[in-house]
């Protein structure tokens, strides 16, 4: 029984430890969803935390037993022995005969679930407060009258890993003396940028939007990825990812537009086939295509599947055929190299830095460099609107304490190039990721009746985003908490059938 407590003790904390030693911003609900979808996740960030956590329970026991040899060995016996001559009286400290040991480590274990209850926020997730903030806040985009132009622009949105404006320079609104990223911080001057102040800035981040897929569903169906407890945190399984949304990809579908969606890791991991597919019809060219089309060879698997430079170059010959089509296209790209933990460096890259991870920033950007380059010599350019965003900021904690400590406000990147119409104000503006749905859309030219989809505005119009009417801190507390609305009209059906499935005839839900 001592040696079970004991070992369950060590493994929460070295568990707790290798995760938040080595990424930020990280949730409990992430965590579950991650662990439920984890189908095609790079196999080395598991691999090392098996390494990691099976060498700790070995060298903690070794100290153990060692620590045990040696008071054995100086004292013979289980005990620390202090004789007092003149009292003749013996305390004994230290007591490692069984029953103590078993209620110390007892004591351990409930501490360490204790700690870690209250690192992960366990109570917020588990709250069982009920929030209307989304459906009082919620436009339902089905509801809203939403016009097409009479000339479609093709759309291209880059999801960039990771990235976020800290990156640039610090005379551009960046946290470095000179930029990480100098293509994207040139684009981002050349172009258009939303911005939180008066250089380049970006967005913030909300509960339910701060790792990848949850990321992109706020930037594409202005809404927050919520895990409900009930359902088994499998989204994937579902005959459809959120049916009660609508999204820019079902949108641009129902106006002629065919929806494409590039990237070199696996779109399971995370339920991303299910959300694309479901959600605007999306022709899915990921890692597993890749190997079918004989692009890769079978056997072939780097970082997260294949590596930026073969993404873009495969996206170019993708789109030079999707482009010759009579038809308005929406493609969409991922990239990975920027994923922690440390990134991946291409060996054609440079690598000015010490940190491995600064170089995969670095490296990305000549290669996004490279494609708007290329994209410009095309004849579709100046009908293309192009989107490049950053899925969320970066969770690599090494990084994250080094901003931290200079107290500089961190945001997702954002710029639109060849946008279709001029923002009333893209300076100043406080807004999140949810804001990138509608604002996306707008770029294209559409008219949206009163701004708002979801729970995003359309940063080009004058209306107010929710985190300018209501502040971040409140919404960040609302979204916490459980939303039957969420639940019932986002989940949908497929929610409510499972729940009822699972429950007992005489159940009043």
């Amino acid at each position: 029984m001592f040696y079970i407590a004991f070992t369950i003790s060590i493994f929460i904390l070295l568990v707790y430890n290798y995760i938040f030693s080595n990424f930020s911003n990280i949730s409990l609900d992430q965590l579950i969803y991650s662990a439920n979808t984890a189908e095609g996740t790079d196999t080395s960030v598991i691999i090392k935390g098996i390494f990691y956590i099976f060498f700790g329970i070995i060298i903690i026991y070794c100290l153990y037993f060692f620590l045990l040899y040696l008071i054995n060995k100086l004292h013979g016996t289980t005990y620390l022995n202090f004789t007092f001559k003149k009292q003749k009286r013996s305390i004994k400290i230290f007591p490692f005969n069984l029953h103590m040991r078993l209620f110390s480590v007892l004591c351990f274990l409930v501490f360490t679930i204790i700690f870690v209850y209250i690192k992960l926020d366990v109570a917020s997730f588990l709250n069982p407060i009920e929030s209307s903030f989304i459906e009082k806040n919620y436009v339902d985009p089905t509801d809203v009258s939403i016009t097409a132009p009479e000339m479609k622009k093709n759309l291209i949105h880059i999801y960039v890993e990771s990235l976020e404006s800290t990156f640039l320079s610090i005379d551009e609104g960046g946290a470095f003396k000179k930029a990480v990223t100098p293509n994207l911080e040139k684009i981002a001057i050349d172009n258009l940028n939303f911005s939180n102040n008066e250089k380049i800035g970006g967005g913030i981040m909300n509960t339910g939007t701060h790792y990848t897929v949850a990321g992109m569903v706020a930037q594409t169906a202005g809404v927050p990825l919520k895990i409900p407890l009930s359902d088994g945190n499998k989204y994937s399984k579902y005959d459809s990812f959120l049916p009660g949304v609508y999204t820019i990809g079902e949108i641009l579908k129902d106006n002629g537009y065919h929806n494409y969606f590039m990237l070199g890791s696996d779109a399971n991991f995370g339920g991303r086939r299910d959300y694309f597919s479901t959600h605007g019809d999306y022709t899915i060219y990921d890692y597993n295509y890749g190997k079918d089309q004989k692009w890769i060879d079978s056997n072939y698997y780097v970082w997260w599947g294949y590596e930026d430079s073969k993404l873009f170059k495969f996206s170019k010959k993708q789109l030079k055929k999707i482009a010759s089509e009579d038809e308005p296209f929406n493609f969409t790209i991922l990239t990975a190299n920027t994923h922690f933990i440390d990134g991946y460096v291409d060996g054609s890259c440079d690598a000015p830095y010490t940190k491995q991870y600064l170089n995969s920033f670095y490296c990305s950007d000549r290669e996004i460099g490279e494609f708007i380059n290329w994209l410009k010599k095309q004849d579709f350019y100046e009908n293309t609107v192009v989107v490049i965003t950053g899925d969320h900021l970066t969770m690599q904690t090494n990084i994250v304490d080094l901003f931290e400590t200079r107290n500089y406000r961190r945001t997702v990147f954002n710029t639109f190039i060849n946008s279709g119409v001029e923002p009333v104000n893209n300076k100043n503006r406080q807004f999140d990721s949810f804001d990138i749905y509608p604002t996306t859309l707008a770029s294209l030219g559409f008219d949206i009746d009163g701004d708002r989809l979801g729970l995003g505005t359309n940063l080009f119009s004058s209306k107010k985003t929710l985190t300018e009417e209501f502040g971040n801190e409140y919404i960040e507390n609302e979204l916490k908490m459980k939303s039957n609305f969420y639940n019932d009209a986002l989940l949908g059906k497929t929610y409510r059938e499972m729940i009822l499935d699972n429950k007992p005839k005489n159940s009043d839900l």
